[in-house]
């Protein structure tokens, strides 16, 4: 299977996406006090990050079917700009309403902004006007 320069344009983002995003839920649900400053106490507390967890994997495994599968990539990159531009937005109300975070917080604030950025980019610019995506690879 052969890879094409446009292929790589157009879903380098979900492949950083996946890796990160894909991390992130394994520290939120197991052990968000490594990396953050962060420390649950109630069952509750630690329910809510696993529920993180689960919806951050979810959205990863929707990113991994469409670099497998191009049929799927529209849908792929709206979910990817909608959840990158939205956490970018919570965090960004975040530093002016309480401050700066730590530096895990506030790199995850500029990744989540370009990556967003990058997906409205290529939806917009880059991608088919077809929602036949299958002649990616004819290219």
């Amino acid at each position: 299977m052969r890879i094409t320069k446009r292929e790589v344009v157009l879903k380098i983002h979900l492949v950083f996406s996946i890796f990160i995003v894909g991390a992130v839920a394994f520290v939120y649900g197991f052990d968000p006090q490594s990396q953050f400053d962060i420390h649950l106490r109630t069952t509750d507390e630690h329910n809510f990050f696993k529920a993180i967890m689960g919806l951050y994997l979810g959205f990863s495994i929707l990113w991994i079917l469409c670099v497998l599968k191009n049929n799927y990539l529209k849908i792929a990159l709206i979910t990817n700009i909608i959840f990158m531009l939205g956490l970018a937005s919570g965090r960004v109300i975040s530093l002016f309403l309480d401050g700066i975070p730590t530096f895990g917080f506030l790199f995850g604030t500029f990744a989540e902004l370009f990556l967003g950025c990058y997906g409205v980019w290529v939806l917009s610019k880059k991608l088919p006007q077809s929602e036949n995506t299958d002649s990616l690879k004819k290219k």
